[in-house]
């Protein structure tokens, strides 16, 4: 691959082909497994600081108070881009009931300057919901980013935002996928399942 974040993804065994469920319910022939990429702490590293400058630039240079991730694909990358731009970290997580919330008195005060940090986004649910958590604690979110976009830039966030890769992946409903259509065994690696 030509492109150094995915030639990572590759070498990694991080970039898998097959059948899988999406978090979004979506079917596609290829997955990003970033938890086998975040696993080595000098890939982890490193994708910090390329977004931490990436977010440098979409701002002006603006100072961000607190990086804000959706748990659980956010959580590494997002802490290592919190100390790439020297703000502290915090993380949302799901209640019982599948809301996304703020727990474990992680608190974000009115007026805060965040950004919002994923591993992948595909149809940019989470960092949605994380977005309006903090707008709705009058914070003030500067962007969005992720290492992977795998929406083909097309995810609206409402907000700016950046990525490492983007990617056009195919993906198909589960009623109109090509895959089930042929009785290949669908799996779902991601953190979340989805009924």
């Amino acid at each position: 691959m030509s492109d150094p974040v995915l030639a990572i993804f590759e070498a990694t065994g991080a970039y898998l082909r097959g059948h899988f469920r999406l978090t979004s319910g979506l079917h596609s022939p290829e997955y990003l497994q970033c938890a086998k990429v975040l696993q080595h702490p000098t890939h982890a590293f490193d994708f910090g600081v390329a977004l931490g400058r990436e977010f440098g630039k979409l701002t002006g240079g603006q100072k961000i108070d607190a990086v804000v991730s959706p748990a659980m694909g956010g959580l590494i990358i997002g802490h290592e881009v919190a100390r790439a731009v020297g703000a502290r970290f915090v993380f949302t997580e799901r209640d019982a009931s599948g809301k996304m919330t703020l727990r474990r008195g992680f608190e974000i005060e009115p007026g805060e300057t965040t950004v919002v940090v994923e591993d992948v986004i595909t149809t940019g649910g989470s960092s949605r919901e994380v977005i309006e958590i903090l707008e709705d604690r009058g914070a003030k979110v500067l962007a969005a980013g992720s290492i992977i976009d795998r929406s083909g830039g097309q995810a609206d966030l409402g907000v700016k935002r950046i990525a490492l890769a983007t990617l056009q992946v195919t993906a198909w409903s589960p009623e109109n996928c090509p895959l089930c259509q042929q009785g290949l065994p669908v799996t779902k690696p991601g953190s979340r399942n989805v009924a």
